[in-house]
């Protein structure tokens, strides 16, 4: 109980703040977009570009978290979107269910949460976790998406879109350009100037508290939405099927680090993400089916994360 108190409360402490202002009104009607540009743009790419900039590059050597949480996601996304096809959903619309149930919410939510459950150590493996979902599982849907949508497609523009869509997310450029800082360090000894340092640290200091305020501010602003077999669905391939299939495969299959393993089945264990929400209106599919999913899937996962974090510590 009083490691569940320490590390999960503040965090979704901090979400239920956010809905409370956004209820109450005190931010104003703009804040939920104002601050979750600030975060995705500024904050977050911040403390991902200088965890991974003073990184140990020998340290990423964990191929069996690679594994265990890449494959998680990427089953649970064939299962539901094998699901939709059963239910006779067009290609886009099943790329939009898949993303919802294996997009975990890393960035806003998960590095913040394993830094105080597993402590700062934990930040490297959260910081993977991002880059794999914003990379791997975003490029995927985007592809189908485009490929549906398309009225003639065509291997090369689908690619083009696709890789456009990835070279402007400041979350997979920024540890990146961090990790290219490593390498370079490693090689000639150079080091992040201090003011860059300084910079960096200031900036990312604001990332975990901004975030989650926002996912606090977003979830006060859910769309109804009537499809409650969809969406339990969703939910319940995200909160117990991901993380299922993840502890499988990093507990049964490779022996790691209790940090790895535990970082793995934990952020594979978050709710949805806003990065589905995010392409459905981008794309013009039903968005409020995934905003509905998103705040029943993070008020349940007060429930499953805190009996998942206790349960590994």
């Amino acid at each position: 109980m009083a490691i569940v108190l320490s590390a999960v409360f503040p965090v979704f402490a901090l979400i239920l703040t956010g809905y409370l202002c956004a209820r109450r009104h005190l931010l104003g009607p703009a804040a939920t977009e104002t601050l979750n540009l600030f975060v995705v743009w500024l904050a977050l790419p911040a403390l991902l570009f200088q965890a991974m900039a003073k990184i140990d590059v020998a340290s990423l050597n964990h191929p069996g978290f690679l594994v265990a949480f890449t494959g998680g996601m990427m089953l649970t996304f064939l299962l539901s979107f094998m699901l939709g096809g059963q239910a006779h959903h067009r290609l886009a619309d099943r790329s939009i269910e898949g993303l919802n149930a294996a997009y975990a919410n890393t960035g806003f939510m998960g590095i913040p949460l394993c830094l105080a459950a597993l402590g700062q150590a934990a930040l490297i493996p959260a910081i993977i976790a991002t880059i794999l979902t914003a990379c791997v599982l975003f490029a995927v849907s985007i592809a189908l998406i485009e490929t549906d949508l398309a009225e003639a497609p065509h291997v090369s523009t689908t690619l083009r879109k696709v890789s456009t869509s990835l070279a402007r997310n400041p979350l997979l450029v920024a540890p990146l350009v961090g990790a290219l800082v490593a390498v370079l360090h490693g090689i000639t000894g150079w080091e992040l100037p201090t003011p860059i340092f300084r910079f960096t640290t200031l900036l990312g200091n604001a990332a975990s508290p901004c975030a989650l305020v926002t996912i606090g501010l977003f979830l006060a602003q859910s769309q109804p939405a009537n499809n409650t077999p969809l969406i339990t669905r969703l939910v319940a391939l995200k909160l117990l099927v991901q993380p299922a299939l993840t502890y499988l495969i990093a507990f049964q299959c490779f022996t790691m680090p209790p940090l790895w393993s535990h970082s793995a089945v934990i952020i594979s264990a978050l709710p949805i993400g806003t990065g589905p929400f995010m392409l459905a209106k981008l794309y013009n599919r039903e968005a409020a089916i995934t905003s509905r999913a998103i705040l029943v899937s993070t008020v349940l996962s007060l429930l499953t994360v805190s009996a998942l974090v206790a349960w590994l510590a």
